[in-house]
């Protein structure tokens, strides 16, 4: 009997010994792939191919990483919305392009797009703090132009781009309009269990049974489960019941920590749509869903608005525009004495 609880004593043992191995040899290539097997680190194709008016822009992050980012307007004048798109782990944002195009068109707004570091053009090597300082140097740049609507800027984040939007709204919530979150997970320690199985047992998230010893082994734990709820901002929940990589009970536990804490936090399932696609399976009715969001949530400026944006004119024209007040004044009171 000694010998039988022994041997299973040991293997146990083994098991989290080759777990924790697994952990910190692998997991960072498990969660980020900025490079997809058959495929190179650089951008395909850039917007210009789609005929797509568009900017670089290089960023910095606080903690000194230089970064990429596209900034692609709907036209030269446009002024909002403008949103942040926030990609899923695999790849670069070269392929997201298609899908971006469709929202310029559906939805009428600006689109900024972030290399994340070590993802594209940028430098660096990915990581959980790294990716969330990228996301606010972003932010940051986006708050400091004077060619949009800073009151209509937008997050929206598909899977691990969820995590990335949900932690930046989470700490700015004057600067943030909204979120939009797709097919996004409640937590790599949540996703641990599918993306190694054996291991579901001794790893998980907040709701999953077991000793989750492996736990602390986790650089990049991606707890959105635990940030979401404290989310101020009108949020958008986006869930494909197709999705082969992240199950769609993650979504629905997201809103459930929501929920309760955010009375603008609307929930809607597409039955056909999968992991990367549920924005072409669902057709019209995706981008309905979000633009009933925007229209219900974002304040809209008509394009040639009348109200003066006095940041967006240099002085000379600013002293022009006084000069032509004060001879209107002039003129009416000469007229009137």
């Amino acid at each position: 009997m000694n010998c039988f609880w022994s041997t299973i004593l040991y293997g146990i043992t083994g098991i989290v010994i080759t777990g924790v191995a697994l952990l910190v040899a692998i997991q960072d290539r498990l969660i980020y792939v900025p490079v997809v097997p058959g495929l190179t680190r650089s951008y395909p194709i850039t917007p210009s191919r789609l005929r797509l008016f568009y900017e670089d822009v290089w960023l910095t992050s606080s903690d000194h990483v230089r970064l990429h980012a596209w900034f692609i307007k709907l036209n030269a004048d446009h002024r909002g919305p403008t949103i942040m798109f926030f990609q899923e782990n695999a790849g670069n944002i070269a392929h997201r392009l298609e899908m971006v195009r469709m929202m310029l068109q559906r939805l009428q707004c600006n689109v900024f797009m972030l290399s994340y570091r070590g993802y594209g053009a940028s430098e660096g090597f990915p990581s959980q703090q790294g990716i969330i300082r990228d996301s606010q140097a972003a932010l940051d740049h986006l708050i400091q132009r004077t060619d949009i609507d800073k009151s209509s800027i937008v997050v929206f984040g598909r899977s691990l781009g969820g995590a990335v939007g949900t932690a930046l709204c989470k700490n700015n919530p004057d600067k943030v309009g909204a979120l939009i979150l797709e097919n996004t997970f409640t937590s790599i320690l949540g996703m641990a269990g599918i993306l190694l199985p054996f291991l579901r047992y001794f790893i998980g998230g907040s709701s999953s049974k077991g000793l989750k010893v492996l736990n602390h082994f986790v650089r990049s734990p991606w707890n959105t489960i635990d940030i979401v709820g404290q989310v101020k901002q009108p949020i958008l929940m986006l869930s494909g019941l197709d999705d082969e990589v992240v199950p769609p009970e993650h979504m629905q536990m997201l809103y459930a920590k929501a929920a309760p804490h955010n009375k603008r936090c609307k929930f809607v399932e597409f039955p056909d749509g999968m992991h990367m696609d549920t924005w072409l399976s669902a057709g019209d009715e995706y981008w309905t869903t979000i633009q009933q969001f925007l229209e219900e949530h974002i304040p809209e400026k008509k394009e040639g608005s009348s109200s003066f944006d006095f940041s967006a004119h240099n002085s000379k024209s600013f002293d022009r525009i006084i000069k032509i007040i004060i001879f209107e004044i002039s003129f009416f009171f000469n007229k009137n004495i």
